[in-house]
């Protein structure tokens, strides 16, 4: 089935070129230029991937993406002029999954969607170390022996897992587990990932899948990985 990549951008020609690109690869696209009419076109029909400009009309990007992570983990990737460090991280926090900075080639806009989509679409193996996960069932086993977890605490390692090598802050596992935006303290995901480790620990004592980057959050490692 064809994937559908929504443009969002309010500059017409740099909408029309990339949705040339993406078309020449083999995507269908959307296009959208005032950030009012994001959230009922996503809703309404829900597409593969949005390209989503930080500076719009009627609406900014970052508002935007905080709202679609309300109900939808559908990939975005947030194209921007404003290089400032803040933007970045205040954007990843609200869930983007990248970050593309003009003037860009189109070339490598439609490159980062492809490896967006494809991580987005992967479904883990079994880890050579051992380690299974099965997201229908929230169950996740080492070599066999059941680790027993809660819910969250399954998503929290089935998302770090997705992502190995990645680090997350508290905030943006929070909002990547508690979709419904509850509200919950930055020491929530540290008692979580405590519990999550002691369950580990308990039938993979030689192994430390989860790791602590000490004023920046948490990441995991495959076993072996240095």
């Amino acid at each position: 089935m064809t994937q559908t990549i929504m443009i969002v951008e309010d500059e017409e020609k740099l909408a029309s070129l990339l949705a040339d690109y993406l078309r020449q690869s083999g995507f269908e696209t959307v296009w959208i230029g005032n950030g009012t009419d994001v959230v009922p076109r996503v809703k309404e029909r829900q597409p593969d991937l949005i390209l989503l400009d930080l500076m719009l009309p009627g609406r900014d990007g970052l508002e935007i993406c905080k709202e679609i992570r309300t109900f939808s983990q559908l990939p975005i990737i947030m194209i921007t002029a404003r290089v400032e460090e803040i933007d970045r991280l205040l954007g990843l926090e609200l869930g983007a999954d990248d970050y593309i900075c003009k003037p860009f080639s189109p070339r490598e806009v439609v490159a980062r969607v492809k490896t967006v989509l494809r991580r987005s679409g992967e479904h883990p193996a079994p880890a050579a170390g051992g380690l299974t996960l099965d997201p229908e069932r929230y169950s996740a086993q080492w070599k066999g022996h059941d680790l027993d977890l809660t819910v969250v605490e399954f998503k929290l390692l089935h998302f770090l897992y997705q992502n190995p090598g990645r680090i997350y802050s508290r905030t943006q596992l929070m909002d990547r587990i508690y979709s419904d935006q509850r509200i919950v303290s930055d020491r929530t995901i540290d008692s979580h990932i405590k519990k999550l480790r002691k369950k580990i620990a308990a039938v993979a004592p030689e192994e430390e899948l989860i790791h602590s980057i000490y004023g920046a959050g948490y990441k995991y490692e495959p076993p072996g990985a240095s």
